[in-house]
């Protein structure tokens, strides 16, 4: 049975990849900050193959315990989702935004991906087919920023936005440090979803969401990998 750890996973798209994937014969690891939190999810998914998780991505004794805690349960993990990040404090104005501010996003959307990933990363390795996906935004193309044409082009904020670019450069060059592994690593933006993260104004479904991500972490060996793929583009390539 392949294995896969979720972040962010006791509510919202992560909550629903969750799902899907078990309902793919996945066993899923939902790890969250809160611990009673990841309880209730499981509880929600009603599935015994399921494990929660104590994990905090801005923590590294909390990222270690956690990979201490899957690694004795299994020797491989053939999925890491990157799915935890927050929005962070608003407004965001580039001028005006606290430096604290932006360092809290970026500690959480940038940084805590790319711990996550090196303290996995030889559960990883030891899969036949591993899979990394990092949940980005369509925030993150700085070619559509650029475009006046845009529907989000006056949606421009220090923090956030920066913080998912940022992670989209990180999964390219980690796509081609692994370019000669059966590894598939890509950038996937769920598009604009309806959740708690932008208090339900969001105009998608968690379930289309959710698809997306279940869909590049169940690739083929022929799958695409250093790509970034967006549901704002029908889960085509979106710009960088």
């Amino acid at each position: 049975m392949k294995k896969a750890l979720i972040t962010g996973a006791n509510k919202g798209i992560g909550f629903e990849t969750a799902r899907q994937l078990l309902n793919a014969g996945y066993f899923v690891y939902i790890a969250c900050r809160d611990a009673a939190k990841g309880a209730e999810a499981a509880a929600q998914l009603g599935n015994t193959n399921i494990a929660v998780i104590p994990l905090d991505v801005t923590n590294m004794d909390s990222i270690i315990e956690a990979r201490e805690q899957i690694g004795r349960t299994t020797s491989q993990l053939d999925v890491l989702i990157n799915n935890a990040g927050i929005r962070g404090q608003l407004p965001q104005t580039p001028s005006t935004a606290p430096q604290a501010f932006i360092r809290e996003v970026f500690e959480t959307n940038f940084f805590g991906v790319i711990n996550v990933t090196q303290v996995f990363m030889d559960l990883l390795k030891a899969a036949e087919q591993p899979r990394i996906v990092n949940v980005t935004s369509g925030l993150a193309s700085l070619t559509l920023h650029s475009d006046p044409a845009w529907v989000y082009y006056p949606v421009k904020s220090a923090a956030y936005g920066p913080s998912k670019t940022a992670l989209n450069a990180y999964t390219l060059a980690l796509a081609y440090e692994l370019r000669d592994t059966p590894f598939k690593v890509n950038a996937v933006d769920p598009g604009y979803t309806a959740t708690d993260f932008n208090n339900h104004s969001g105009t998608g479904s968690v379930e289309n969401a959710a698809a997306l991500l279940a869909r590049f972490a169940m690739l083929e060996a022929d799958g695409p990998t250093g790509k970034y793929f967006s549901n704002d583009r029908n889960g085509e390539e979106s710009p960088w």
